[in-house]
């Protein structure tokens, strides 16, 4: 039976990213009898500028009917002026929250051809491989109430609301420990425990669920010391699980541990596996139709996409060293070249997968 994915380019280099991976796709259909069909929607400022509304009805209607949603970015300079309720994240927050997206999944792993390209040195991220668990629909993103207000004194005041329901933490630390299992049995819990009531509740409940999976090495770390340890040590870390806006800042810097932000890949998915796939990264409106953005995240969360929502495991390891083959070719975007390095563009890095596919 013939599974649909939802194909949202979104703004910036989205479009960009994103044909680079239905190339992909479209290999898989023809070379290796991948059964998937894609229609294709409008998402973020791009949706926003054809019908005044970051994530259309038919768009989110197609989003549901589909097994699976590639993404590729939203937002831009072009939409920051827009009230906030009409800009173009407002598309993505929908999304996730509209397919009951909770889960995150953000892999941070170091290829070894890269490791001259991680701003540290190579003997502390060489083989890295660490997984980010990220709630996703909760926290401080989606609390009521939020707002800016005007004080008696005619001063402005913002304000957002931090809070999760015993629920949300429980469902997203199963996740957590689940994936712990299929790898190193090791999870790190990371909160803000000692000044927050939210992420105290989170520590007690992430240790009631701990109960369940009692192979698995439980840690806590607070997340100012987290951070500091993703620079100074990162390997210490197998799984991390956290809140919506801990998971956000920590992913981003462990993207950089590996040599590029356009290096990461994620899945966001709900609690039958259905997912949106979407690199970490954002639009990059500076570098947008300029042939430099890195496809790289985009086709590996295609891959993604094949081992979670599509149950396609074969697939998915073909793509992995499909992108291995293209990097030990030297060749490089430019976020992560060197002299030594064969400089390529997007659409070229794009090819040069598909070419590795079918060699």
């Amino acid at each position: 039976m013939s599974k649909k994915i939802a194909v949202l380019p979104g703004d910036g280099i989205g479009v960009e990213i994103v044909v680079q991976a239905v190339k992909v796709l479209d290999c898989l259909k023809s070379d290796f009898a991948l059964n998937i069909e894609m229609e294709e929607g409008l998402v973020g400022g791009a949706a926003y500028d054809d019908s005044k509304n970051p994530l259309p009805e038919a768009t989110l209607q197609l989003a549901k009917e589909s097994d699976a949603v590639l993404l590729g970015a939203v937002g831009g300079y072009k939409w920051e002026s827009l009230d906030i309720a009409v800009r173009p994240e407002k598309g993505l927050l929908g999304l996730r929250s509209e397919l009951e997206l909770f889960a995150n999944l953000r892999p941070a792993i170091l290829y070894p051809q890269l490791a001259h390209a991680s701003t540290l040195k190579e003997e502390v991220v060489s083989g890295l491989d660490i997984m980010i668990v990220r709630e996703l629909t909760g926290g401080i993103y989606f609390g009521q109430p939020r707002g800016i207000r005007t004080l008696d004194n005619n001063e402005k005041q913002g304000f957002n609301t931090l809070v999760y329901k015993e629920s949300e933490i429980e469902r997203i630390a199963h996740v957590a420990f689940e994936t712990a299992m299929k790898r190193d049995k090791r999870l790190c819990s990371v909160d803000k425990a000692n000044v927050l009531e939210c992420t105290e509740l989170w520590r007690e409940v992430i240790q009631r669920v701990a109960k369940e999976y009692k192979e698995v090495e439980l840690s806590h770390m607070y997340v100012d010391n987290a951070a500091m340890q993703l620079v100074r040590a990162p390997k210490q870390f197998d799984v991390m699980v956290t809140t919506n806006m801990f998971g956000d800042i920590l992913s981003d810097c462990a993207a950089m541990l590996t040599g590029s932000i356009g290096m990461l890949p994620s899945a966001s998915m709900d609690k039958n596996q259905k997912g949106m796939y979407e690199p970490i990264h954002g639009s990059a409106p500076d570098i947008s139709g300029q042939d430099l953005a890195n496809p790289l995240a985009t086709i590996l969360s295609v891959a993604m996409m094949l081992r979670y929502s599509l149950a396609e495991e074969s697939l998915a390891i073909k793509i992995e060293d499909a992108v291995e083959s293209v990097l030990n070719q030297g060749l490089r975007t430019p976020d992560i070249c060197t002299d030594a390095d064969t400089k390529v563009g997007t659409e070229a890095m794009g090819d040069a997968v598909v070419s590795a596919l079918r060699a």
